[in-house]
């Protein structure tokens, strides 16, 4: 069965809002990877909305750094599946809109044959963790008080306090960002 991983960059107070932190090639190097492991994105509207058409563009525009470059192909090179009632249609042949219930499309697309699937943002993961189907969470820390901003697992209410394992950790030396690998318990 394919995992369904959960990956955030957040601060030291929580704050996940993509604007408060600025990824140099290291973590671009992190992320790529994560990327190439897994064949399959499951976003929310605002979170695709973010993500495409921005990433497919930097990876058609030969100005933009290698690294920029190299994680917005591996980014568009994937499928990707977005729950909505709002988007009428996708930016994209690669991406599929999703009409039916979060827990039975997720539940069904774990079953697959695949590479593990990936989601982020913080909606559609939130509603993903509260209903038991995040298999593991791979938090990248940045050094960063925000003061401010959108908080992870806002507005959710587990039933019962979600235990974790701690699979692998890594410093990234130059920008003293801590990549945090969990797994359920």
């Amino acid at each position: 069965m394919r995992k369904l991983i959960y990956t955030i960059n957040i601060t030291i107070d929580g704050c996940c809002d993509h604007t408060k932190m600025v990824p140099d090639e290291e973590l671009f190097d992190y992320s790529i990877q994560l990327i190439r492991d897994v064949d399959l994105f499951v976003y929310g509207r605002k979170t695709y909305q973010l993500m495409v058409p921005y990433w497919p563009d930097i990876a058609k525009n030969p100005s933009e750094t290698k690294a920029d470059i190299e994680f917005a192909q591996a980014f568009d090179s994937k499928n990707k599946i977005v729950f909505s009632r709002s988007l009428d249609s996708a930016e994209d042949g690669k991406t599929r809109i999703a009409r039916g219930t979060l827990r039975d499309e997720v539940l069904k697309l774990k079953q697959e044959q695949g590479k593990d699937i990936l989601t982020g943002g913080v909606d559609i993961p939130s509603q993903l963790i509260e209903l038991g189907l995040v298999d593991e969470y791979r938090f990248v820390v940045h050094p960063i008080f925000a003061g401010e901003g959108r908080r992870l697992l806002e507005g959710v209410s587990l039933q019962e306090k979600l235990r974790l394992r701690l699979v692998e950790s890594h410093i990234f030396r130059k920008s003293g960002c801590i990549a945090l690998r969990y797994a359920k318990q």
